[in-house]
């Protein structure tokens, strides 16, 4: 199949990992951002294909992931509220909240559906006006405009019962957060080639300058993963920090500027928490006074609902680089798909159920 296949062929990757063996001189630690990219490296094994000492980091960029406890509490409350139908993908349904999850939600009663679009909840909305219609709106910059569009459309429309429950994420600053940390072990990053898709690379130059870290702009084929890594590599041993695009099949500099002028209507940047990591500035996007009509946190008052992670679950330095998955002594075992501590067993990026699928007798 043509821009698949292509991009998942063996000799290809071998001669890719040939010469980054070849250009490695010293050990590096290079961190895929991505949850898309953790699960193509664990499943092809692409780390077993690198040289001793050049070490992949699973980082932060799983949006089921990084949705803090207190926003799936917050959901489930709202859920669970008479006349409410609760939108949501279906991959956030299993995220344990403080006591329940959506699922368990709505085995207790509450209208909890699994949609494809935000414009399907929007069309749900116009079909039961004697309902509360909320979607779930989880992501990062990729999925941002779909759902400002949804918001803007309900607007223009007149849908009075639709809202949206909104947990935006920002990529940029999220690693500036892991960069500024004293416990960071990053040499180099594997930005997500979707993001920079829509929101282009502008934001990733000065970060790239002030930290001194490349900075490879990659697709999701193993293929992508391991000539980004040679990019990476070729950066580092030759002493640059440096933003380069691998994925310029999809994703340019300026990004896709008509998607972010309706992300830029509709959203404005706000502090967000990360689920395991804490409060980031500037690290999220939330609705506009405009729509603040749309805005279901307002609309059901759950802003003060709050929760504390887990004690015993290590998500937050699985999410930073900190940890591999196996490290953690409740991991495939107090820890499962169908009993999860944390979001990154559950997700379908996370990195921890991939690990549970593809590498559960060891990293």
């Amino acid at each position: 199949m043509k821009y698949v296949d292509e991009y998942r062929d063996a000799d290809l990757c071998r001669r890719y990992a040939a010469a980054i063996a070849a250009k490695v001189t010293r050990p590096w630690r290079i961190m895929e951002v991505c949850g898309g990219q953790t699960h193509s490296i664990v499943r092809y094994g692409i780390d077993a294909l690198l040289p001793p000492g050049l070490e992949l980091l699973h980082g932060p960029g799983c949006p089921v992931c990084v949705t803090p406890l207190e926003m799936i509490d917050r959901a489930i409350t709202i859920a669970a509220k008479p006349g409410v139908i609760f939108c949501s993908f279906g991959d956030m349904l299993r995220v344990p909240g403080t006591r329940t999850d959506l699922f368990g939600a709505k085995s207790e009663g509450a209208d909890v559906r699994i949609v494809y679009s935000p414009l399907d909840a929007l069309s749900m909305a116009t079909k039961n006006p004697d309902r509360e219609v909320v979607f779930f709106g989880v992501g990062f910059e990729t999925t941002a405009p779909a759902n400002a569009m949804a918001v803007r459309e309900a607007r223009r429309l007149g849908v009075p019962n639709f809202s949206m429950l909104v947990s935006h994420v920002l990529v940029p600053p999220a690693l500036g957060a892991i960069l500024s940390s004293p416990d960071c072990r990053v040499h180099g990053f594997l930005a997500a080639g979707h993001v920079c898709t829509v929101m282009g690379m502008d934001e990733y130059h000065p970060i790239a300058a002030r930290s001194r870290v490349p900075i490879v702009v990659t697709g999701f084929e193993p293929a992508d993963i391991l000539q980004g890594i040679h990019m990476c590599v070729a950066q580092l041993e030759e002493g640059r920090a440096e933003v380069e695009n691998q994925y310029a099949r999809s994703a340019r500099p300026e990004g896709n500027r008509e998607a972010l002028r309706v992300v830029e209507e509709v959203f404005e940047v706000v502090p967000r928490k990360w689920r395991g990591i804490g409060s980031i500035p500037a690290s999220g996007l939330g609705l506009r006074a405009a729509y603040a009509a749309h805005d279901a946190e307002r609309r059901f008052d759950v802003g003060a609902l709050s929760a504390e992670e887990p004690a015993e679950c290590i998500s937050g330095l699985v999410l930073q680089g900190i940890k591999k998955p196996s490290a953690c002594p409740a991991f495939g075992t107090r820890c499962t798909p169908e009993t999860p501590l944390g979001a990154p067993m559950v997700s379908t990026e996370g990195a921890c159920a991939a690990y549970y699928r593809y590498r559960r007798a060891g990293s």
